[in-house]
This record gives structure tokens, C-alpha cells and sequence, in this order.
């Protein structure tokens, strides 16, 4: 599956790679693997990135022939794991998985102790989720009309995240800009504490994976408004895409990527690219990924690069555009 299906073809470079994507993998020093992985998650256990985490571990394990040890370290949205994982030794024995927030740390923290861009070495995406904007179900029955409300009382509404700098609470600053409305931000330890309180009338709005929030929809529970993808999900064929909504360029991709430090050995990281590629192309992993409302991806980490930078351009202007600073 490529990453186009949910940025409208912009990266058109992203491809899925072929199950011998990575020929230089020969060249790898040998032996490699030859002791124990680590693969640090940088969120608590039981969110996405807990769950799509533990699933590729698990297979990554398998694939490598070594025990991969899988580390939750939370916090600071996500920039303790992922300065833990910057200051690691270069040998291809710490991995870590992001999320977009890596991409937004830069321009919403005054100072961080790791350069996202220049502290890692880009392994591969392996996922992305569609997002769905949804709110309470007798609010407004269409995100035009949420709109409407919302601006008619400019700081009287607010939405939800998972805390500040994470992909929902930018999504929520996006949506201020792109519609003009003024919701004020409820940070939370988790975006699905911030939905319970959607789903509670505590809170008015929240951008969520589709996974999180599916069940809830479709028990009438949370009403989506627009789901934030090319075209129709078939999970809510009901539901308008963002642009059929009125919101053409609402645009916010959650997407999971696999880094290694900076000065992992070329070799090392071709080889870990092209394990993730068997994984993520496998029938088994698509069957499980699918089933949690996960579409599997893969690049070169030259993609992957360049997505990075791409995405970490994307929300400075936001961050400066919204005047934000870390909570």
C-alpha cells in the first residue's frame, strides 16, 4: 500500500518495495544481528504506536534471529524515547518508531536535547492510519455546521488531543487556520482519554485514527464528521471525505516510521530496511494491520528522508501560523 492513498499522490516517490528491495544487504558485517535488538516506543503501552510496535518487534525477531526488546519510553510527547533512542550507539542494535510528532518537536519545543533531522538514520515508514474528525452526535450533524457553531462562539468550544505536539493537537491547530473558528485545546495523557470525554460531552471535537473511533460511530456514540482521506473509507462509507465536507486542504496523515541513530552502518540499515519490507508485505502482517485500521508502507530510507523533511516544513508553518509553544 502507498503512502499516496492519504497524500492525494504528493509523495509520489513512495512505493512498496519488493521482497528484494535491498540489495546491498550482502555487504552487512557478519555476523549481524549477533545479540539482542532494542526497539524503543516512545508513547505509553496500549496506544497505536504500543500496538503496531509489538506486532513488527515480534516479526522483526522472527526475521533477525535475535530477540528484539521492545521499551516503552513515554513522555514529553514522545521526545524522551526518541532522544533516548538519538543518543544511542550507532550499531544497529536500537531501533525506534515515530509518529508525526517527531516531525513537530522541532518548531514546538524551544529545546530539544536531539536534532530530529540530523540524530537519526531513516530505516523505513511502515504505516499509516486514516484519521476521522468526529464530536458529540447532537452537536452538529455535518462539519459545515460545526463550523458555523464554532465560529459563531470564537472560544467557547474546544477540542481534544493526546497531548501537546502530537499529530491531533497540530490537527486541531490546522483546523482552527484552515476554518478561522477559535476551538481552544484540551491537552490530554492520550488521544483516546481525549475522545472518552468527546464521547463523555466534556469536550467538543477531537481528530482521531480511525481505529480508535470506529466502534463508537458506528454505535452513534460519536458522530464523524469527515474523514481525512482521498476517498471514502470502506469502514464508513457514509461518511464524506474532507474535501466533499467543504475542507479540501484539511490535510493530516498519521504515519509510523522506523529511525536507527545517526552513523548506523549504510549496510546495517539496508538490511533492517529490507527485513521491514518482508514483514510489512507479508499476507499475515497486511491481515493484522488491516484489522486494526492500519494500512502497512514501505520506502528507502532516502524516502523516508525526504518525507521527514517534508513533513517537518509542514508543521513550523502551522506552529508559526497558530503562534504555538509547548505547553
Amino acid at each position: 500500500m502507498s503512502l499516496n492513498r492519504y497524500m492525494g499522490g504528493r509523495f509520489a516517490l513512495l512505493i512498496p518495495l519488493l521482497l528484494a528491495a535491498s540489495p546491498v544487504s550482502a555487504q552487512v558485517p557478519d555476523p549481524y544481528p549477533s545479540k539482542p535488538l532494542r526497539f524503543i516506543l516512545p508513547f505509553p503501552p496500549g496506544g497505536p504506536t504500543d500496538i503496531l510496535g509489538r506486532l513488527i518487534g515480534e516479526r522483526l525477531a522472527s526475521s533477525l534471529g535475535q530477540p528484539v526488546v521492545v521499551e516503552n519510553r513515554g513522555g514529553a510527547g514522545g521526545n524522551v524515547g526518541a532522544e533516548a533512542a538519538a543518543k544511542s550507539a550507532p550499531d544497529g542494535y536500537t531501533l525506534v518508531l515515530v509518529a508525526p510528532s517527531l516531525a513537530i518537536s522541532p518548531s514546538l519545543y524551544s529545546k530539544l536535547n536531539y536534532d530530529p533531522l540530523r540524530d537519526f538514520a531513516p530505516v523505513s515508514l511502515v504505516a499509516t492510519v486514516p484519521n476521522v474528525i468526529v464530536t458529540q452526535p447532537a452537536l452538529a450533524p455535518t462539519l459545515q455546521e460545526f463550523i458555523a457553531l464554532a465560529k459563531a462562539k470564537p472560544g467557547g468550544m474546544n477540542f481534544g488531543s493526546g497531548g501537546s505536539g502530537t499529530s491531533n493537537h497540530l490537527a486541531g491547530e490546522l483546523f482552527n487556520l484552515v476554518t478561522g473558528a477559535k476551538l481552544v485545546h484540551v491537552p490530554y495523557k492520550g488521544v483516546n482519554l481525549a475522545m472518552n470525554d468527546v464521547l463523555a460531552g466534556a469536550i467538543h471535537l477531537v481528530v482521531i485514527g480511525l481505529p480508535a473511533a470506529a466502534p463508537h460511530i458506528k454505535s452513534g456514540r460519536l458522530r464523524a464528521l469527515a474523514v481525512i482521506a482521498p476517498q471514502r473509507l470502506p469502514a464508513l462509507p457514509e461518511v464524506p471525505t474532507v474535501a466533499e465536507a467543504g475542507l479540501p486542504d484539511f490535510e493530516v496523515t498519521t504515519w509510523y516510521g522506523v529511525l536507527a541513530p545517526a552513523g548506523t552502518p549504510r549496510p546495517v540499515v539496508a538490511r533492517l530496511n529490507g527485513e521491514l519490507a518482508k514483514i510489512l508485505y507479508s499476507q499475515d502482517m497486511k491481515d493484522k494491520l488491516n484489522a486494526i485500521g492500519t494500512d502497512p508502507v514501505t520506502s528507502t530510507p532516502e524516502e523516508f528522508a525526504a518525507y521527514l523533511r517534508q513533513e517537518t516544513v509542514k508543521w513550523a508553518d502551522v506552529v508559526r501560523k497558530a503562534g504555538l509553544k509547548a505547553d
